[in-house]
Parts: structure tokens; C-alpha cells; sequence
């Protein structure tokens, strides 16, 4: 269902969630920021909430941390 959504932007994540499942999986944002073929920068804006996620970028997001469809809700939210 949620690859169908393309080009929607996510407002708010929760960065606690990302950051603890980063720490989980042994992930620094830099490798996790390479992984997506964004700086680092970018990723750490995205996740601390200063820059917005678009729907694809979460979704690859949630891929690399392994993060379930069902609690996808749990680390992102729609505006």
C-alpha cells in the first residue's frame, strides 16, 4: 500500500525511534546516509525534523532499518 504514495512529505518523525533502531542495527547516520545517497547532513536534518522526509526517502528509510510495514506509523507521521 504505502509504495503506491510517492510524492507525498512526512512532517514529523520520530527521531527517537530512528536513532534508537540506527544504534540497534549498528548504523551511523553517515553509513545509513550513504546507503540512501544523501549527505549526512541531509539525513540528520531529516531525521532531527529541520528537513521533511519525502514518502520515498522513508520508505527506502524503513527498508535499510529493517522496520516492519505494520509499525512504519511508529517512526513516521503523515501530515
Amino acid at each position: 500500500m504505502l509504495q503506491y504514495i510517492k510524492k507525498e512529505v512526512l512532517s514529523v518523525v520520530n527521531s527517537r525511534k530512528i536513532k534508537g533502531r540506527l544504534k540497534e542495527l549498528g548504523f551511523t547516520q553517515e553509513e545509513l546516509a550513504n546507503k540512501m545517497g544523501i549527505t549526512q547532513s541531509t539525513l540528520s536534518h531529516k531525521i532531527n525534523n529541520t528537513r521533511t522526509f519525502k514518502l520515498d526517502e522513508a520508505l527506502v528509510l524503513g527498508k535499510i532499518l529493517e522496520i516492519k510495514e505494520d509499525d512504519f506509523n511508529l517512526y513516521f507521521f503523515y501530515s
